[in-house]
Formats: structure tokens, C-alpha cells, sequence
């Protein structure tokens, strides 16, 4: 089990909430998503997020052109902090697809994620779990060979890409995340 510190503000006030995952059912955890594309270097794929039936869906558009392929969105507007974490355990809802989960943590710089990709079943919620040994340490889809080992404690920003270079529409349902021990 993880806790989750969010930091809230509201005027001049600011609030830490503590929650054992993230869910989707209510606008404030949704307000600390948002989305990057292939359009920060000139691609054209596009994204948007909804909250719908309390999952969070991204959902758009893949394109190749102008050397895009990537569409992705992470929670930004509030710091993870899962302190015990040895795994962690997302339930979804995709499009026979493959994505895929990403990691930052605050121990190397920001371009580094620690990612995993994951296959879905078009239509069919599923639960995914994930060990610190299914993440591998890139920076623009190279590998980093000296990057530390993932620790979940030290993770402090979550997302999730489609870049499978099939180009066409996707839609990801994303009804939790969870961090637990073993």
C-alpha cells in the first residue's frame, strides 16, 4: 500500500490529502493530468482527457507525420510520494493496443522515465501489476544504462504514452493505480 500526498491550494491555503491509490471519481484528482504530444516537437497526434464513469480517459489521435508518434499525458499538477511501494497495480480499460507506463522520480533529472509497456484488451477492464524489475530507464526512447535502479519510493510522477507507431485512433480508460506491498 502507498500513501499519496497531493498538495491542494485553494486562495492562499494549501492542503496535503492522503489517499491508498488514485481514482478517478472525482474533478480534483483529475485536474493533475495533462497532456503532452508529438506536437512539442512538431508531430501531429492529438490527445484529450475526459473524466467519464469515474475513469479517467485518454483518448485522440496517433499520427506519424512531421516525424511525430507519441501521445501521452501524466499527472504533473501534484507530486507523487509512495513511500513502501514494491509494486504497483493498474486497472484500465483499452483498445488492443500496446502503451506505456511511465515513472519519474526525483533522484535524476527530469528527462529520465523508468517505463514498462503493457498490451490491452479492446473493451475488457483488466488489472495490470508491475515490479521495479519490469521498468527499464529511458530518456526519448533510448535506454540509460547508468541510471539508478527504480525505487517506488522515490517516484514522483506517473503517466502513460502510446507510441507504437501504428498510426489511428486510441482510447485508454485508466480506472486506478495502486501501489502496494508484497
Amino acid at each position: 500500500m502507498f500513501v499519496l500526498f497531493t498538495l491542494t491550494i485553494y486562495g492562499s491555503k494549501a492542503t496535503i490529502v492522503k489517499a491508498s491509490e488514485i481514482k478517478f471519481s472525482n474533478q480534483q484528482e483529475f485536474e493533475n493530468w495533462v497532456i503532452i504530444n508529438d506536437t512539442v516537437m512538431g508531430g501531429k497526434s492529438r490527445a484529450s482527457l475526459l473524466l467519464q464513469d469515474d475513469m479517467l480517459l485518454f483518448a485522440g489521435k496517433l499520427s506519424l507525420l512531421n516525424n511525430g508518434g507519441f501521445a501521452s499525458t501524466r499527472r504533473d499538477n501534484a507530486t507523487v510520494e509512495w513511500l513502501t511501494a514494491q509494486r504497483i497495480s493498474i486497472a484500465l480499460i483499452g483498445d488492443g493496443r500496446s502503451y506505456q507506463f511511465r515513472l519519474r522520480t526525483n533522484k535524476v533529472f527530469d528527462g529520465v522515465a523508468y517505463v514498462t509497456n503493457f498490451d490491452t484488451k479492446a473493451g475488457e477492464l483488466i488489472n495490470i501489476e508491475f515490479e521495479t524489475n519490469d521498468f527499464v530507464a529511458q530518456y526519448r526512447g533510448r535506454l540509460v544504462s547508468n541510471a539508478p535502479p527504480l525505487n517506488l519510493a522515490d517516484v514522483s510522477q506517473i503517466g502513460f504514452m502510446l507510441a507504437d507507431n501504428i498510426p489511428g485512433e486510441f482510447q485508454l480508460r485508466i480506472k486506478s493505480i495502486e501501489s502496494t506491498t508484497k
